[in-house]
């Protein structure tokens, strides 16, 4: 028997064993997924369906699946809860079609809104491009500005991550291909960021520069007589918002919008949702899951744009 005419059922061993070795995610991550999973396997055996093959899956059986998880079960699941089962299937069909196993796309299985839900604005990389451009960087001041924006991107991080950074937390020399920081984000959970190669070597440019003795690594050079040198969340946001401007971009660009930018182009790209969350220090999944909307419609975007042309 091969792999695609095993029952759906069967494959979830395998997919449990590929997001360990391929994806590289937590025990954790792999225990909650087995069990979000559960609930499909029983959903399944309950209606009969224990024996569906991968490629029998169809957007109905999906849909039956959603109308269970949001009104049969035994206990009402808010759209966030229902949102975690949803998620590991789209993973599980990810995992049939980097197997070659025939089966729907991920992007089949719609999540849904739960209340507060957000639109998420962010960049795209033509209008990044503009951002990284407009500062000075023959003036000191441009310099540090610029590198605001590239460890924005690089890395994913909060302003106030940010604004916290010291210069001896850097240990870096141009040419790095790449520099790895523990930070303590939100609610004092400890994550790893990533810089760069072009982000190192743009903080090593704006290091050279430095000849005073702050501990901070993005400092004022505005700042009135004995106040703080160190760059606040409240003037990094001012800076950013003023690039905007220069660039031609919406006046609702914050720093938080490059963080939303940073997580956008990590999952255009196709990177599991689970690994971003783990790059943004999200205590939990749904507050990751908002960036699915975007790629989502991204993708549906472009598919129009190129792949709806006649074929001569």
């Amino acid at each position: 028997m091969t792999e695609s005419d095993q029952p759906l059922i069967k494959h979830i061993s395998d997919f449990l064993d590929w997001i360990d070795i391929e994806k590289g995610l937590s025990s954790k991550t792999q225990e909650n997924y087995g069990r979000f999973l559960k609930k499909l396997t029983d959903w399944l055996s309950m209606t009969g369906q224990k024996s569906l093959k991968p490629h029998e899956l169809t957007p109905e059986i999906i849909w039956n699946y959603k109308v269970y998880l949001s009104r049969n079960a035994k206990r009402e699941l808010k759209k966030s809860t229902q949102n975690h089962y949803l998620i590991a299937l789209r993973s599980l069909l990810n995992f049939f079609t980097d197997r070659n196993i025939l089966s729907l796309p991920s992007d089949k299985v719609k999540l849904p809104k739960a209340p507060g839900d957000k639109s998420v604005r962010f960049l795209t990389l033509e209008q990044l491009k503009k951002l990284f451009e407009a500062p000075d960087v023959n003036k000191t001041a441009g310099l540090r500005d610029r590198s605001i924006i590239e460890v924005f991107f690089s890395t994913g991080m909060r302003i106030s991550e940010l604004a916290a950074l010291n210069r001896n937390q850097l240990r870096i020399r141009p040419g790095l291909a790449e520099f790895e920081l523990g930070i303590i984000g939100k609610g004092g959970r400890a994550r790893t960021v990533y810089f760069s190669s072009r982000c190192i070597d743009w903080l090593f440019k704006y290091l050279g520069t430095r000849g005073d003795e702050a501990e901070a690594l993005f400092i004022n050079y505005r700042r009135r007589l004995n106040s703080p040198q160190r760059l606040t969340p409240r003037s990094i946001e001012k800076i950013i918002k003023n690039y905007a401007v220069i660039s031609g971009l919406p006046s609702s660009t914050t720093p938080h919008v490059l963080r939303h930018t940073f997580a956008t182009d990590l999952l255009s790209q196709g990177v599991d949702l689970r690994v971003v969350q783990e790059f943004l220090g999200h205590k939990s999944i749904v507050a990751t899951q908002i960036y699915t909307h975007v790629t989502s419609k991204q993708l549906k975007d472009i598919h129009k744009k190129f792949h709806s042309q006649d074929v001569g």
